[in-house]
């Protein structure tokens, strides 16, 4: 296997002994789903869904193989009360309640994910969607241990890149292949874990991914296709571990490397016509090794022959991850959780031949948690976590100046049972220093946040889960230091240095039906912010948006939930919706918070038949009349889906075969969430085929 450029690469090595050895190996028998009561990883606790005070949401095996996309934002964006920041194909990230950036916090299994898509909705989440074994979305207390900013929530990653456990006969996995129709995409994908020696566990797994600019509804005035919407990746990970009877110690290196364009860039050839962006460049993240290229929409420069053609980003990343577990080290500590990451990430804006723009980000992350044995019936984890952030930007398109984040922080988390009521309470400190390159003051926020919920099982197959928070959300050096032209959304963003911290007020409340024929999950929650820090558009020119941060206290109310109900043995009908009322409580203009998502209702019938599975799903996005100043309505859709499921086996080795229909009708559809919503709108009509063996 070679790179882009003819040349063979770690990565290439790496994919190789992936895909070419495991297949003919001992079959190795895996669980093909996801039962309906999991542990939650990141409650810290062992916490089963069951018994989480507020929602959680988790998804994994042929769930998530069905439902997997290109990127993390668009593989949840389905879920209640998710949506994403959809980009065009190349980013997207997740948007929980209405809030996204740094108010939602993304983890590999615990640990940070330290890319620059908190800094700009163009920027990709670090993260290969397809090598997720599992992805749990949390809030509440338990969310609160990652950080006071997690007002919206957290999306906890589970990966294998370090292996926890010993293989079963030696070695274990997978190999997948999947193709669509939009973007005649095609995606190789494998992962196995083979036993090196008594005590040490050796991970390997590799994605190439090759995609052109996606298909969207019919009678779009642009066109059939987006143009600068191909995504080309792949994907390497080498992982070991010391495996012992009471923990295990590892590390992972990732190196992903590809290209993708982002919609809205072209340039003008001699006939007029607008012409997409050429594929150039490479991608890569985890170790990460992330290096890539892509466009930037909405801007671009005048080349010699006169023809307006878009800049390109030349991306490179390197992480490291280091995880360990030790059980019963002492007595009354039951386990301790090391989880650290190390991230190098640069990226150059090329226009033409010359680089633009650099934009180079050095962070770390470490964590370290001890689980106390139950004191006076409390049981609890107490934790430090430290990180560091040395942001630069230097050329025409800096506008931020070079900072230094520093964060440090200390959290407790406990709960406690009594009878049928589970109580839950955790509070978190964190100690903030932003230095800046520039004449402005430096900034030294601190902040405390606390929470307390409890979960009551009233009845059998019932339970009713309240929380109460008071949380602080530390600016970011972005919002304090920003000053010049941020041509990715279109805007000339102005910071604040004199912004103080969030402080956020909230109140959830979740009830339960979690077994019987029918069961369901219903949440409603209120949250108050106060000195909200927002982007506030001060005026216009030629489509370029004059922003400056600053605060304003703001309202967040919303419902969502998930009614199932098994019509016989075999079929299963499903509503689900959610709905967010997102404004700011007094002040000048509109009160309107920007790109607040839509509500939606859906509807699934799903029917199983032994190794056949279906589904049927019509959903109806609402129109978007909400909007802020300088914002457009967004008019509402509905999809119709299908998908079906087939699990065999192939020779001595589980199988999965599906397919997945997806927008039956060819809709033209809008995300209101995005900045380029009128560049690319949403995928139309996509067929998707894959094959997954697991040995």
């Amino acid at each position: 296997m070679t790179d882009f450029t003819g040349k063979r690469t770690p990565l290439a090595l790496a994919c190789a002994l992936v895909l070419g050895g495991p297949l003919a190996a001992t079959a190795h028998a895996q669980s093909g789903g996801v039962p309906a009561t999991v542990v939650v990883s990141a409650s810290g606790l062992g916490v089963s869904s069951d018994d989480m005070v507020t929602p959680v949401t988790s998804i994994g095996g042929n769930e998530l193989v069905r439902t997997r996309q290109s990127t993390l934002g668009e593989t949840l964006s389905s879920l209640p009360g998710i949506t994403s920041s959809h980009f065009g194909a190349g980013a997207s990230r997740p948007i929980i309640r209405g809030m996204d950036g740094p108010r939602v916090k993304i983890l590999s299994d615990g640990s940070e994910i330290q890319d620059a898509s908190t800094i700009s909705p163009d920027h990709a989440v670090a993260f290969e969607p397809v090598l997720a074994e599992r992805i749990e979305v949390l809030r509440g207390p338990s969310a609160l241990a990652y950080g006071g900013g997690a007002v919206g929530g957290v999306v906890n990653i589970i990966d294998r890149k370090v292996p926890t456990a010993m293989p079963e006969n030696g070695l274990e996995g997978s190999a997948e292949v999947r193709a669509n129709s939009a973007a005649r995409e095609k995606t190789g994908a494998a992962e196995f874990t083979v036993a090196a020696g008594s005590n040490l566990a050796l991970h390997l797994e590799g994605v190439k991914r090759d995609a052109d600019d996606y298909r969207v509804g019919k009678d779009w005035d642009g066109g059939r296709r987006v143009p600068g919407s191909y995504k080309e990746t792949e994907t390497g990970t080498v992982g070991l571990s010391w495996v012992g009877k009471d923990g295990y110690l590892g590390a992972a290196f990732t190196k992903e490397r590809g290209k993708y364009g982002l919609p809205g860039h072209g340039f003008e050839n001699e006939a007029g016509e607008i012409e997409a962006v050429g594929k150039d460049g490479y991608l890569g993240a985890a170790f990460t090794k992330e290096r890539g290229k892509y466009g930037l929409p909405g801007h671009g420069f005048e080349n010699e022959a006169g023809e307006i053609e878009a800049p390109v980003v030349d991306l490179d990343s390197e992480r490291w991850d280091v995880r360990g577990e030790y059980r019963n080290p002492v007595a009354g500590v039951e386990r301790v959780r090391l989880r650290a990451s190390f991230t190098d990430y640069i990226h150059d804006e090329v226009e033409g031949s010359a680089v633009a723009t650099t934009f180079k980000n050095k962070g770390h992350d470490g964590r370290l948690e001890f689980v106390h044995a139950p004191v006076a019936g409390w049981h609890g984890v107490f934790g430090l976590q430290t990180t560091r952030r040395d942001f630069s930007a230097i050329g025409a398109e800096a506008y931020v100046p070079p900072t230094l984040t520093k964060k440090h922080a200390a959290f407790l988390t406990e709960e406690y049972k009594l009878g049928n009521v589970r109580f839950e309470a955790a509070v978190r400190h964190e100690w903030q220093d932003v230095e800046a390159e520039v004449d402005k003051p430096d900034s030294e926020t601190r902040g405390t946040s606390l929470s307390l919920g409890a979960v009551w099982k009233f009845a059998p197959e019932y339970s009713l889960g309240t929380s109460l928070s008071h949380t602080h959300r530390l600016p970011t050096a972005e919002e304090l230091y920003a000053d010049g032209p941020h041509l990715a959304t279109n805007t000339y963003e102005i910071g604040n240095p004199n912004l103080v911290k969030e402080t956020s007020n909230n109140l959830d409340l979740t009830l339960r039906k979690f077994a019987g024929r029918t069961t369901f999950s219903l949440s409603a929650f209120h949250n108050r912010i106060g000195d909200y820090i927002y982007s506030q558009t001060r005026g216009e020119f030629e489509g370029l948006q004059l922003i400056n941060y600053a605060q304003r206290d703001a309202t967040f109310t919303g419902l969502e939930g998930e009614v199932a109900h098994n019509l016989s043995s075999v079929w299963k009908a499903t509503v689900y919706g959610d709905y967010v009322r997102a404004h700011f409580d007094e002040g000048p203009g509109s009160r309107d918070i920007p790109r607040t998502p839509a509500h939606r209702l859906g509807v699934k019938l799903e029917a199983d038949w032994g190794a056949w599975n279906g589904l049927a799903e019509l959903v109806r996005v609402g129109k978007q009349d909400k909007v802020a100043d300088f914002e457009t309505e967004t008019p509402g859709y509905t999809k119709l889906n299908l998908s079906t499921h087939y699990s065999t086996r192939i020779g001595n080795l589980p199988a999965q075969l599906y397919l997945r229909l997806n927008n039956v009708t060819d809709r033209l559809a809008y995300s209101h969430t995005s900045f380029i919503k009128d560049y690319a709108p949403l995928t139309g009509r996509n067929l998707t085929a894959g094959l997954r063996v697991l040995f």
